[in-house]
């Protein structure tokens, strides 16, 4: 878990607006991000029946425009608030797990192992970080960072997904 300061960002200030507060509450997720422990595992679990919900959308385009909505104003929310905990990627912000995760499950028909599949992968793919997880991870220290390092591991789970959908791997 890394614990560098925001690039260029002085330290929280004391007070706290309206702005403030719902970066935090949006990039915890409610709240999901105070989970005591694993808690980009638990925010990514909590994803789950959102991940569903993004499947009864009427259009595939409307499906990935509100994940792209999602990302947007994910990076704002964690900027946001890991200036607010004093660390650009605080265990609390788990609103990038929800985005990484989305875009692992964008146009993946729904069924439980295609879920379960697309969360074991994502949390290794996230944990392992590959090319370009790891460089948003180590040298994008603000909300874009924080954020893309999750969005390059749901690329590469939604690869994966895909692969082992074709080779049958994920049944109908």
């Amino acid at each position: 878990m890394k614990t560098t300061p925001l690039e260029s960002d002085s330290p929280a200030p004391a007070g706290r607006s309206l702005s403030d507060a719902a970066a935090v509450a949006w990039a915890s997720c409610l709240g999901a991000g105070h989970f005591p422990v694993a808690s980009g595992t638990f925010g990514t679990l909590v994803a789950l029946p959102f991940a569903y919900l993004l499947t009864l959308l009427p259009s595939r385009g409307l499906w990935a425009l509100v994940v792209a909505l999602y990302v947007a104003v994910t990076v704002w929310a964690a900027h946001r608030a890991g200036k607010r905990f004093g660390t650009a990627d605080a265990r609390q912000i788990v609103a990038d797990e929800w985005a990484g995760f989305f875009v692992a499950m964008l146009f993946v028909p729904w069924s439980w192992k295609t879920a379960v599949a697309g969360f074991f992968l994502f949390r290794l793919f996230d944990v392992l970080k590959p090319w370009p997880a790891n460089y948003f991870d180590r040298r994008v220290q603000n909300g874009f960072g924080v954020t893309f390092d999750d969005v390059a591991a749901g690329a590469w789970t939604r690869l994966a997904l895909e692969i082992l959908s074709r080779a049958g791997l994920l049944g109908a």
